[in-house]
């Protein structure tokens, strides 16, 4: 007798679909955990910005590093950082990620703070993480947990931290504007405490000598996340730079398509990179990090490696 063959069910057919899902659900999973989330890059950057005639001068910018005690790993890279030996580095907050954080950061660091600094804090630097359903971030930007909220949040030791950044010689920018000259240059800062915690209050730019706005100088400002009003302040105040961080880059991402959330009002197209922004009839280049580190709640990356900066920059061609 001839041979017969029973046609798989619809059933059967759909359930080993689900489960090559699953699988490869569970194997993106666990390689953006294992991997990608270890896999420390370091994007460059270039902007012409600088007075005519000045010599190139680097900035490294660092965001978002989430330390926990025992990330040797992310310990190890960022001490390693220090030889690029850049000319000023730019802390844009987020650096906490557990409470007894503070002394690992400090000591990965401590390379670095050889260096000129500045920095500005964010939300993590005043409270611990804390779990979030991460489909949440899909319906607009998470909520801040605060002092009497639902979640009562773990409070940081944020002024022992940056009473660590202080005694090294870095510049607390938190709404405060100051001049710093660097390598004959004059850079005038201007920084915010976190926009996500609604912390920013504007300092303008610092103010003092006479005819300085008519000498060579730079306007840098500085912030955590990115909210277009922020942007659209600094950009119609005369910013040269603006650097912030805070989105991850949107830490999982599709490949060929970019970041599904920027956890602000951010377009996702920016969430990660070096982009102009226009307010006010100026225009500002703006470099948002993808920063180094994740969350404790959600350790993985997808298609977003996490980032340190280095921005090169160089003479304008024109006064």
């Amino acid at each position: 007798m001839p041979s017969t063959r029973t046609a798989p069910s619809r059933l059967s057919t759909l359930g080993a679909a689900a489960g090559l899902a699953v699988a490869a659900g569970t194997a993106a999973v666990a390689y953006g955990a294992l991997i990608e989330r270890h896999w420390f890059d370091i994007r460059e950057e270039s902007l012409a910005i600088l007075p005519p005639g000045s010599a190139p001068f680097t900035v490294l910018h660092l965001s978002d590093i989430h330390m926990s005690p025992g990330q040797a790993k992310k310990s190890r890279w960022l001490r390693d950082l220090a030889s690029l030996q850049p000319d000023l580095v730019v802390n844009t907050g987020d650096n906490l990620s557990h409470p007894a954080a503070i002394a690992p950061l400090l000591d990965a660091l401590g390379p670095l703070m050889e260096f000129p600094g500045v920095f500005v804090p964010g939300s993590n630097d005043y409270f611990a993480p804390s779990f979030k359903n991460p489909f949440a971030y899909f319906a607009g930007p998470s909520k801040p947990a605060t002092p009497g909220g639902r979640h009562h949040p773990v409070v940081l030791d944020t002024d022992a931290m940056h009473a660590g950044f202080g005694i090294a010689g870095w510049v607390n920018l938190t709404n405060r504007a100051q001049s710093i000259p660097l390598k004959g240059i004059r850079f005038d800062f201007s920084g915010v405490d976190d926009p996500h915690l609604n912390r920013e209050r504007y300092a303008g730019w610092p103010r003092g000598a006479v005819g300085q706005d008519s000498a060579p100088h730079v306007k840098i400002a500085v912030a955590h996340a990115p909210y277009q009003r922020v942007l659209d302040h600094f950009t119609g105040d005369g910013a040269d730079l603006i650097l912030a961080g805070h989105t991850h880059g949107g830490q999982v991402c599709l490949p060929g398509y970019g970041a599904l959330v920027s956890n602000c009002d951010l377009p996702t197209w920016r969430a990660r990179g070096l982009n102009d922004w226009e307010s006010k009839g100026r225009t500002a280049p703006v470099n948002v990090s993808a920063g180094i580190g994740t969350a404790r709640t959600a350790p993985f990356r997808f298609a977003c490696r996490p980032e340190a900066v280095v921005l090169t920059l160089t003479a304008r061609t024109h006064p």
